[in-house]
């Protein structure tokens, strides 16, 4: 199964940078595995255009390899009698200038792009000089395209990049948002999507992998828990390529996979300082593995000293709390010690969890108005969701709960208890209350709800 699901906004993107009558030089990043080649694939399929995939091969060898792409995009077939093919491209200039000879309006998507600047450091400065002297005042398009956003910020976005300054647009391709899985597996359940979601987040090769299982367990030990999947050691492949002390980053992962979300509370699992610590978390923000949270409420949350670092990435979270702490029963082969340990705690210690941002995803959309939405805690007090909008001073207070019973009115009693707590307008705000339940309601609760018009019940 392979389908191409959301960017809409991406293709709409590069399809405006295309029609413009002037060059553009457009820039795609992101995480492995995230769909971008799939990307291009779609945004050329109805269009006359030169891809090639860079590789870690000498610069030569990828000068030859494009060099042949470009021929071939020209439509100059190689034969002996043929007297263009004897064209030599020494340098990367002549093979642009040759491209803009023959093509009215050339498209060139270059993908892996770093790995151009990993075999020959000064590329960007190459490229930078066919740009200014070739490109800039044609109507070529070209698009720079790569899955290590260390390597492609530092050569392409970075201000100390020689491309710094020429790029037309950029587009950053994250996972694929819960609202759109649906799309993947229509079929499933919500509650099944919700699981395999918890897993796989919203990576299109990761939720490919599990289509064919109807249960999650059986996914989960085929594809995770076997050494021979790719899935087995993702994050290490992940990381080896973005970082230098990989095991320190584990290291700094995991605890925070195992329950550490401050600041001081990290470091000091690590016994190290809090200034090392911060780099560190820095860079796997930048990843997109960690977030920074604060309390949705907060005013100044740049100042805020309520910081949370939680795993953003559903399958990283996943990974570092089932996988990476039994490594040593899995290369013995004892699977079925770690799948005992997945099928107790997968639900209460992960799924309830993701759970709660695929509710936070949820009462975005709503007919609310709200600006933003997050969470709330404040000492022993803490609130799943909180959404709020300043112009109207309007605040919602919600719970997530991710169990097989029915929610009851002891949750919603105790969520209007809690958002006492909360200084944001007091005296002078409207208060709704939003509960989710994977498995409903108690009829108590729904009559209750019925006769409130603040409240809402979201199953």
């Amino acid at each position: 199964m392979k389908k191409f699901v959301d960017r809409n906004k991406e293709l709409s993107f590069l399809e405006d940078e295309y029609q413009k009558k002037a060059s553009s030089l457009v820039i795609i990043y992101g995480r492995r595995r995230t769909g971008k080649t799939a990307l291009l694939s779609r945004f050329l399929q109805d269009k006359d255009g030169l891809y090639f995939l860079a590789s870690e091969e000498s610069e030569t060898v990828n000068r030859n390899n494009f060099a042949a792409a470009a021929l071939e995009y020209i439509n100059v077939e190689c034969s002996d009698t043929n007297k263009e093919q004897t064209v030599n491209f020494h340098v990367w200039d002549d093979i642009f200038r040759y491209i803009l000879m023959k093509k009215e309006k050339p498209l060139i998507l270059i993908d892996e792009f770093q790995y151009l600047g990993k075999v020959n450091p000064a590329f960007p400065s190459i490229l930078q000089r066919i740009w200014d002297t070739l490109l800039k005042d044609s109507s070529a398009m070209v698009v720079l395209c790569g899955s290590l956003i260390s390597m492609m910020k530092s050569q392409t976005l970075n201000y100390s990049s020689p491309l710094y300054g020429r790029r037309t647009g950029q587009l950053r391709l994250r996972q694929i948002p819960f609202s759109y899985y649906h799309d993947f597996m229509p079929e499933l359940s919500y509650e099944k999507q919700i699981e395999r979601y918890a897993v796989t987040g919203g990576v299109p090769k990761y939720i490919e992998m599990f289509v064919d299982y109807e249960n999650i367990y059986d996914a989960i030990q085929h594809n995770v828990l076997n050494s021979s999947m790719f899935l087995y050691d993702e994050p290490e492949f992940l990381l080896q390529n973005e970082v230098e002390d990989i095991g320190s980053y584990f290291s700094v992962i995991r605890t925070i996979a195992q329950g550490a979300h401050k600041l001081g509370e990290i470091a000091l699992r690590l016994e190290i300082s809090q200034d090392s610590l911060a780099s560190y978390l820095d860079t796997l923000i930048d990843l997109d593995i960690l977030e920074k949270e604060v309390p949705v409420n907060e005013r100044n949350p740049e100042k805020s000293k309520k910081v949370l670092y939680r795993i953003k990435d559903n399958y990283i979270l996943f990974w570092f709390r089932f996988v990476y702490p039994y490594k040593g029963q899995l290369e013995i082969g004892n699977q079925e010690y770690v799948m005992k340990r997945i099928r107790e705690h997968l639900i209460d210690h992960h799924i309830s969890y993701v759970y709660e941002d695929i509710c936070r995803e949820r009462l975005m959309h709503l007919d609310l108005n709200l600006m933003k939405v997050g969470r709330y805690w404040e000492k022993d007090i803490e609130i799943d969701l909180l959404g709020i909008n300043e112009d109207e001073r309007r605040i919602v207070f919600g719970e997530c709960k991710y169990w097989i019973g029915q929610v009851g009115m002891n949750i919603m009693t105790a969520l209007q208890e809690k958002s006492k707590c909360v200084r944001w307008h007091e005296g002078d705000r409207e208060e709704i209350f939003v509960l989710f339940s994977i498995h409903g309601f108690t009829k108590e609760l729904k009559e209750y709800a019925a006769a409130k018009e603040n409240i809402r019940l979201m199953q």
